[in-house]
């Protein structure tokens, strides 16, 4: 539990460093706090990826964790699904949004130093990563372009795949795995640079998030609070929940069995936001349930570690 609060800590504290500079106008606008952003995404983030996976145990990024992350993943999308269909009657991108919102895990933002600072480790991290950006993004993107003449559905999820396999920080998390199981010697005028550059990617993203706190409004769409509120109470609840329940079923020893968990508890991942921005379905819903899960999830992962013992 210790390890919770400090990590939790760590992640509000700089969150906090970037709310500051945005309220004394140091970050004085989007275009600016993006810039943040794209420096992490393309440099900082690649660069701490590789070094995390490359110098973790290959058992650990091999584990059944991410078996059980994946069905989970499914779990709890088909439930925000079902939940929809009967109560919500939303046409299907919108449905897939809140599917996405209730079930696609921030593994890079919040998940890194979270998994860094509460497991001790970001091996656990990268492996859902690269299932998220190449298995569950095309799935999204092709709900989200179902109504969208200028291109086939299957152009589109063709794009969203190749784009993934592409997209610097599976590049960089694939480089890291073949040096971990090859067990390969990174050059020390390699390694090094990188993890100095590594260093900057959480305190990047954590100032950029926090940096976009003071326009958001959270709750204040009537028509999409009781999606919200849904999609927030299967993310932070019902997910860890049935990652136990399938982990449990899968004879998890509690080490495996906690980190799946504690995966599952992470908040909705920033990424949902931007797919439902780009294409202007259920933007709302996945902005607020975004911002409600970052900070509603610290008190779930304190529950789940007294529940754990750690």
């Amino acid at each position: 539990m210790a390890g919770i609060i400090t990590g939790f800590a760590i992640i509000l504290s700089v969150i906090a460093v970037g709310l500051l500079l945005a309220k004394f106008k140091v970050i004085d606008d989007d275009r600016q706090r993006l810039v943040l952003n794209r420096i992490a995404f393309y440099a900082a983030t690649p660069a701490l990826l590789f070094t995390v996976v490359a110098n973790s145990d290959p058992s650990e990024l091999f584990s059944p964790v991410i078996v059980v992350t994946f069905l989970t993943t499914i779990a709890t999308a088909a439930l925000y699904c079902i939940i929809s269909a009967i109560f919500f009657k939303k046409d299907v991108a919108t449905t897939a949004t809140g599917a996405a919102a209730s079930a696609y895990v921030n593994s890079n933002n919040i998940g890194l130093p979270v998994s860094i600072y509460v497991l001790g480790t970001g091996a656990y991290v990268a492996p859902v990563l690269v299932m998220q950006m190449v298995i569950f993004a095309p799935m999204i993107l092709g709900a989200l372009t179902s109504g969208d003449a200028s291109k086939s559905r299957g152009a589109q999820i063709w794009g969203a795949v190749k784009g993934a396999f592409l997209s610097p920080v599976v590049l960089a998390s694939i480089a890291g795995l073949i040096v971990c199981v090859t067990d390969f010697e990174v050059p020390v005028a390699v390694m090094e640079p990188a993890t100095i550059l590594g260093g900057a990617s959480i305190p990047l993203i954590l100032m950029s998030f926090g940096a976009s706190l003071p326009s958001t409004n959270v709750l204040s769409s009537a028509p999409d609070r009781t999606s919200i509120i849904t999609a927030t109470a299967i993310k932070i609840i019902a997910m860890p929940a049935i990652a136990w329940l399938i982990g449990t079923a899968f004879g998890l020893e509690s080490t495996l069995l906690y980190a799946a968990v504690i995966l599952a508890a992470l908040p909705t991942a920033q990424n949902v936001y931007n797919y439902a921005a780009t294409y202007r379905k259920g933007e709302i819903l996945a902005r607020d349930t975004v911002f409600l899960t970052t900070f509603l999830a610290l008190f779930v992962m304190l529950g789940i570690a007294a529940i754990f013992g750690r």
